[in-house]
Formats: C-alpha cells, structure tokens, sequence
C-alpha cells in the first residue's frame, strides 16, 4: 500500500489556487488534511515530528485510484490535413546516433498504431539494425531489416524507402563520421554501412495514424521509444533510390517530393533559444510537439569542435537527444483543489494523505503577496536544490554510493517505491538509462525526498526540506515572524522581492542558483540587505528555469565540481538560456565573493565542532558570542553529532572572500571521509581527506558592505541540525540568535574592518 502526488505549483498566495495530483495504491480510499509543517527530524534525540493541523475545504476522506505517468521523450505531429498518408509511397530519411541500439524495438519516425498495427515507420528492431515497418491490420503487418544492427554512438545517415505500386523497398544506412563527432571510422573493425532492396507484401494503411518522432504509437499514448540523437528527419512523397538515397547524408540539396523536414535548430541565432516546437521547414506547416522534453542544444553528426556554442553555430547543433525515461510531466489528474483561504499565515505547508498505514506529506510554500510582506524577516526555501535533487537514486544505482558516504546506506520505503516506479522520473544526479548524465528536472511529479521526514542515506539522517525545518522549528520556537518564499519566486521577482525584508535566511543547501537568483542576492547585499547563509555548499552550481515551462530546471555538468555526471564536449551551454553551465566559480563568481565562503569538501561520516578564532575577539564581533562561554562551538546536533558537517564551505581570500571579512570560527577534528573538493585538485596526491587537509574545515564568518548591508555566515550543511539541542539552550543557538536579532535592529552594524566601531 502507498500513497503519494504532488502539486501543481510549489508558492501560493492567498486568493492562488493550487491542485493536488494523488495516486493510492492497494487501497479504496483516503484522507487528505491540511498541515503547516514545524519540524521534520523523527530522531528521538530532537523535538521529534512537529505539524500544525489546519481547516480547510478539502480535509476529508477521497477515493482513491492508482496513476500513473508516461516516460520517454518524443515529438509528435499534428497532420490535420492528412498530408503523410502517403498512399502511393514515401522515403523517411534521418541522421541517427543510437545509445542503445539493443534494447528493444525503437521508433525514430513512424506514422503508425501499435494496438491497430498500422501504418508505416522507420524503426530499430529487437537485434538493432535499422528497419522498415509496414501494417495493414494484425495479420498484415511486415518488417524488413538491413540484418546489420547500428553500432552505439555512431552517427549514420539512414533512410527507408517503399512504393506501393511495386510494393518494392529500400533500406539504407551509411556511417557519417569524423574525428570529432564521436567515431574515426579509419580505426573501427566493423562494417558500419548496409544496403537492402527487397519487395514487400504488405500495403499499409495509415490513415489518421499518430506520426511521432523518436517512438512509436500506441493506445492512449506512445511506445517503443529511442535512446539517442536523431538529427533533421525528412519524409518525401515517393520511394528514392540509388544516388538519391546516398545524396542524403550530404544534405547539399533536398530531391522532388519532400513533404516533411523537421529542422531542429530552426530559430536559433546569437542569442537565439529553441522553443518546445519541432519546426517543419518544408512548407506543409506540420510542426511537432516536443513532448518530455527531448534534449535541445546538444551536437549533430557535423559537429566541428570549433564552436562550443550552440547558439554560435547552430548548423552543427541540429539533433535532439532522446530518452525512453524524460518526463516533463506526470500528466496525473488533479483530485484536490485549495484556494489559499485570507489570513492564513505565510510558511511551510502539506497537504497529508494517509491510506491504512501509508502516509505521505505532498509540500507547498505559502508566501505573501509581493509588495506585501508581513514580516521583516524571509525565509529563502531552497527549492531549485530540492528539484535538483529530487527523485535521485543514488543509494540503490551509484556504484560508489557506499565508498563516498562512508557507511552503508540507509535506505527508507520511500526509496524502494522510486526504485519500483520510474515513471516519477530521475534527478540531476542520476544518469538516464543511456548512460547519459539528466539536463532536466520537473517539479511536475511526485518528488519522494522533498518530504518533512525523509531520511536521507546519505547522512543517516535528514535531508534537504526535512533539514530545513529545523530552521523553521527554531524560529517557530523563538517566536520570531517570517515569511517563506522560494528559489521560483526570487528567479521570478528578483531583487524587489528582496528589499521588502530586512534580513534574508537561507535554507541548509542552496546549492543550485540561476543568473537572476544570483543577481538579485548579490544586489540585495551590497545595498543594505543582511543575509543569513545558514548552510553549506550554497551558490555552487548554475541552472535555468524554462522561459516558457517555469516548472523545468536545467543543469549542464561542466568540468569540475563534485558531479555525478559531465556534460560531454560541445554541450555545457543550456538550451534554456544559451548560457554556460557549470560551477559559479568557472564564471567568476565564486561563493566567497557573495558569502565570504565557498565549498571546500565533504563527508558524511559524522559531524565535527568549531573552535573559536582570533576575529571572533574583536569588539566588532562581540554582538555574535554574547553569552557564548568557552572555544568550542556545536560540539552536539541531529546531523551527525556536530554543527559543522556534510559539505562544508572555507574563507578564502584568493577565491574572493571580501578584505573586511572577519574569520570567526573554523571546524576541527574532521576524519579521512572528509576529502577536499575536485575542482581544487590539479593532481591527484596523498593527503586530502580530513586529518591532514588543512582546507578541508567549515569556516564561520562575518562582513559588511559598502552600503549598510552584511553577511553572517556558517558554512555547514548540519548547523541547523544543532538549533533545538538541549531544549534549544546552547551556543548554536545563541550565535543565530545573536545575529538575527542584531540584523534585525534598527542600528547600524559594527564595520566588520573597523578598529572603532561605535
């Protein structure tokens, strides 16, 4: 038995609707109830599970039903007009890069029903050789193969070819391949090419069938989706043959009788981004649909290497990138509508669903309308870390899940469920079924690990939102007022959203930042806005959001960083954006420069303490450890057992960490499961784990700016863990305080390079 869904948006305001997507499994019913969610940890040693219960129009008991969601990438078409019936013959022409060309039957273009078995198609069959694919009903259908299957990550020139009057056919597939596009044909021991003419008994029929790029028709959807590129599909209204056929991989001129010709890169210029429509140059007007989101900005069989660029040289950027596992969106029916009520408060909420002994919280984030703050303090939820996390599988499919964690993973129902349905998509620290590492994340899906009590194997405890509410159980417990706003309100809304508070708390992990997100912090703290980093390994990665599909994020590994996955050469840009993706800091903006600290290391074996440094002494910072008594800090926690653990961030100077920045505490006693960050590694060497790394420590520090604003900043994904120890009396506590309360005043704030302040 489970039940879970998701939303149809992450942040409401009152007056906003908001839909809730539910699936029950092995159960006729259940209830649903509105929550504001306190506190996440179950760990006897904290608060425990904290939750507000709160009336609504849709607390009560609901039928229930089991829904489910289509993977796979595709494009298809609309032919109103019937132009691809084709009676009398066609050629279907392509350029293809198969990733796995073994795995079953896979349509690269096919006009054709899998239930009726009709139409036409040109297809990969069961051994990987190219086909063609006939059907005039389930006794007519016909199948003809080359018999020499596709070599993985090859390009080819393939087409196949069929006239109905001679019912002859011809199938044709030639290797297309330079030193650059992934194969030097020179050194490759197999026959790549392949040639077949043969007649064919069956005249299909295909009137009104589906015609879809990259799978095959099917009942109430697609099947038989390809994995891999394909590159500027054509049709012609007639059967070429010969020289015609061989002409077509050199695309210098196009023979009589196209009818289709879906150009992939059309639209795309300096500065020029694709859209989610497959373009038909031909003049027929039959444009596709990209469905799942195909991947847009990745190289074509002609890739020269000299232009990294998709939008600098769009010519040799023309293919899409195909998986049998995208998803966009789950597509579930809705079942639950709320309108946020008038009065209710900003902050964390859910929407509880129990069947039986399943229980599954589905998150929002009530936030107030802009312009009308009703608090002085914002609580930034990291949502773009939380999409790019969610769903990931790591614990049950990285082969060094165990090695990097240093402890066997600890795994919750929740993590088999995802292993049983990969129709709830993956995460950005996954690779596709291909091999390939994910471009794109949907919060439209159920995401099992943006939870209140998830446990994460990671650190044997919680995880992302479940850690964050250890914030908002501090801040709930101290009766401080905030307001909640996220990472698809500031990409939105920038700095205007910014300026109506006075300080600004980040979540445990802001790891993933877009250019505005990252513009509009910036801005906020060099004029007089005061943010709180209460975390570690923030401000690391870039990504997009969809200009057009808010809810796809997108992320393009580059090189460096600690990554599950690298984009391989010519695709780090975003096809979202036209951006270069990567770390922050391989675009000059390291997080030192915005924080004073910046990623240096990880582990998660246990957690660690501070030791109080020489800055901490200066009157400057005698705001901070008012009533703090002895060197060490957060020697206790929820995370690990100490405030400074997980992934932890450093001052550094030469990495940007402002001259005025007063070093304030440094973490020690760190083992050999801590190793510095990959990307400060020039050469692989003995002696970067923990005990003997010197920059492998969590650094506290503490700045101000030229225009009134300043920066505290703890750089520990576990230090809020440590807020409610000892019934939320110790110094963790104490410092937070400290400085949120001094943030919050009136008063100016001591210059943090100011040998006088006042």
């Amino acid at each position: 038995m489970f039940v879970t869904g998701y939303a149809d948006r992450l942040s409401v305001a009152t007056g906003d609707t908001i839909r809730f997507m539910i699936s029950c499994e092995g159960s006729p019913s259940y209830s649903a109830s509105v929550v504001r969610l306190i506190h996440g940890h179950v760990d006897p040693a904290g608060p425990g599970f904290k939750s507000e219960p709160v009336t609504t129009s849709i607390n009560g008991t609901y039928a229930g039903r089991m829904q489910e969601s289509q993977c796979g990438s595709h494009v298809l078409v609309r032919d109103d007009d019937q132009i691809l019936d084709l009676e009398g013959g066609f050629t279907i022409h392509a350029f293809v890069w198969s990733t796995t060309p073994l795995k079953g039957r896979q349509g690269i273009l096919t006009r054709w029903s899998e239930r009726q078995q009709l139409g036409y198609g040109m297809i990969l069959d069961d051994e990987g050789c190219l086909a063609l694919l006939v059907g005039a009903g389930p006794s007519q259908t016909a199948t003809l193969a080359t018999g020499v299957p596709l070599q993985a990550r090859v390009w080819y020139s393939v087409a196949v070819a069929y006239d109905a009057k001679s019912r002859r056919a011809t199938l044709h597939q030639q290797a297309v391949v330079t030193a650059t596009n992934g194969l030097w044909a020179p050194t490759y021991p197999f026959d790549l090419d392949a040639t077949l003419e043969a007649r064919v008994g069956v005249r299909p029929i295909n009137e009104k069938m589906p015609t879809v790029i990259g799978a095959m028709g099917n009942t109430g959807g697609v099947a038989g989706h390809y994995n891999g590129k394909i590159e500027r599909p054509q049709i012609y209204d007639r059967l070429l043959a010969g020289s015609e056929l061989e002409g077509l991989s050199s695309q210098l001129s196009a023979p009589a009788g196209l009818v289709a010709d879906w150009d992939f890169a059309h639209g795309v210029g300096p500065g020029g981004i694709p859209s989610g429509i497959a373009v038909d140059t031909s003049g027929h007007g039959l444009h596709g649909e990209c469905v799942n989101m195909p991947a847009r900005g990745v190289t074509g069989h002609n890739w020269s290497g000299r232009e990294e660029n998709f939008t600098q040289a769009p010519y040799e950027y023309g293919a899409l990138y195909f998986h049998d596992d995208d998803l966009e969106d789950a597509g579930w029916s809705p079942d639950l509508s709320l309108t946020i009520p008038d009065g209710l408060p900003s902050g964390i909420y859910a929407v509880q669903v129990c069947a039986g002994e399943a229980e599954d919280h589905i998150p929002f984030f009530v936030r107030p309308r802009l312009g009308a703050p009703t608090a002085r303090i914002a609580f930034l939820v990291p949502t773009a870390s939380y999409m790019a996390y969610g769903n990931e599988h790591v614990a049950l499919e990285g082969s060094l899940a165990e090695a990097l964690i240093a402890h066997t993973p600890s795994l919750t129902a929740s993590d088999l469920h995802l292993q049983e349905h990969i129709d709830y998509g993956v995460s950005h620290y996954d690779v596709h079924s291909d091999g390939s590492g994910v471009y794109y994340s949907s919060r439209l899906r159920p995401l099992l690990n943006m939870r209140p009590k998830y446990r994460s194997y990671i650190s044997s405890s919680v995880w992302q939102l479940a850690a964050d509410l250890d914030l908002v159980d501090w801040l709930s417990h101290e009766g401080h007022a905030f307001d909640v706003i996220t990472d698809e309100d500031l990409h939105r809304e920038g700095l205007d959203l910014l300026v109506q508070y006075g300080v600004v708390l980040t979540g445990t992990h802001p790891e993933y930042y877009s250019s505005p997100m990252l513009d509009a912090i910036e801005q906020y703290v060099a004029g007089n806005g005061r943010l709180m980093y209460l975390g570690g390994n923030g401000f690391y990665w870039m990504v997009s959001f969809h200009p057009e599909r808010p809810h796809v994020m997108e992320l393009r590994r580059g090189e460096g960083g600690a990554r599950a996955w690298q984009a391989p050469p010519g695709e780090y840009y975003h096809s979202t954006t036209g951006q270069k993706g990567g770390l922050w800091r391989n675009r000059g903006r390291p997080p030192q420069r915005l924080v004073g600290v910046g990623f240096t290391g990880q582990g998660f074996d246990r957690s660690s303490s501070y030791h109080r440094m020489p800055d901490s002494f200066r009157p400057e910072a005698g705001f901070i450890f008012e009533g703090v008594e002895g060197p060490t800090i957060g020697a206790f926690g929820l995370v690990g057992g100490g405030a400074a653990g997980l992934e932890l961030d450093r001052y550094d100077l030469q990495l940007g960490s402002p001259p005025n920045t007063l070093l304030l505490a440094t973490s020690v006693g760190h083992s050999d499961a801590y190793l510095h960050t990959a990307e400060e590694i020039p050469f692989m060497y003995p002696g970067i784990g923990g005990t003997q790394d010197y920059q492998v420590r969590s650094d506290m520090t503490y700045f101000t700016s030229a225009g009134g604003g300043a920066v505290f900043s703890v750089g520990s994904i576990a230090w809020c863990g440590a807020l409610s120890h000892d019934d939320y009396e110790n110094n963790v506590a104490r410092i937070t305080g400290n400085v949120l309360n001094r943030f919050l005043s009136q008063k100016g704030l001591p210059a943090s390079n100011s040998e006088h302040p006042e």
